[in-house]
């Protein structure tokens, strides 16, 4: 019986998948992959004679794929962006082979929200100013009620995923204070990033006005701050 592996394929950037996930990459006889988030850099790097775009398919014409190969004793490779554990699928993926039987297993990946810390030079968490970090996602297709209003009143960084096409809706129902700094990173790692910064009260319109609508992340908080007023020194070096 062979093996179903949840890779993690980093946020962008090819090189930013974990060296287990870049080796079973290297090893899989089957890659199910998603065409609209995965580097096609990383479909290359995969030298597996089957390679299957997901987008557009639901699980019941995915899996039994996935699951015919592992009883045929073959390795598979489930690549999800990011990190499988954010936003993803793998819970109801998990089930059904268990279901069948079939062995699997989750390997991490970079999540975006830290391809884009990076990106902007900072930190989600930063002591005196924020130690906390929520990560959530508006109201949408797939989810009929967001928790945005009572989130944003704790003061924490806010990480909002699948919000880019509604970041209008998404900053009115913000309740922090409409200065508070904000910045939107579209395709965080790749070569295509862009950043732009600015304020809850603003945020929106200036990624209208430069065409980010998609794959992109909207971060608040005062670690956005310039001199990050607050910050405390990690008593760790001090």
């Amino acid at each position: 019986m062979g093996k179903i592996f949840f890779v993690g394929a980093g946020p962008g950037d090819p090189d930013l998948i974990t060296v287990r996930g870049n080796d079973l990459l290297q090893k899989a006889d089957l890659l199910v992959y998603t065409g609209s988030l995965v580097n096609p850099a990383l479909v290359d790097r995969c030298p597996a004679v089957q390679k299957i775009d997901s987008w557009g398919k639901n699980l019941e014409e995915i899996v039994p794929v996935m699951v015919d190969q592992a009883r045929e004793g073959k390795t598979v490779v489930r690549l999800h962006s990011g990190d499988p554990s954010l936003f993803g699928a793998i819970v109801e993926q998990m089930e059904m082979l268990a279901r069948e039987g079939i062995e699997y297993e989750v390997i991490p990946g970079v999540s975006s929200m830290f391809g884009a810390a990076a990106a902007l030079s900072t930190q989600l968490t930063l002591g005196g100013v924020s130690d906390t970090l929520i990560v959530t996602r508006p109201a949408g297709e797939t989810l009929e009620e967001d928790d945005l209003p009572a989130l944003s009143e704790h003061g924490a960084t806010m990480v909002v995923f699948l919000g880019a096409g509604r970041l209008e809706y998404v900053t009115s129902r913000i309740r922090c204070p409409p200065d508070t700094p904000a910045a939107v990173v579209y395709r965080a790692t790749w070569p295509d990033q862009k950043i732009i910064f600015g304020t809850v009260s603003d945020i929106a319109s200036k990624a209208k006005d430069a065409g980010i609508h998609r794959t992109a992340l909207l971060i608040i908080g005062g670690i956005l701050a310039p001199g990050r007023s607050g910050h405390r020194r990690s008593i760790l070096y001090s």
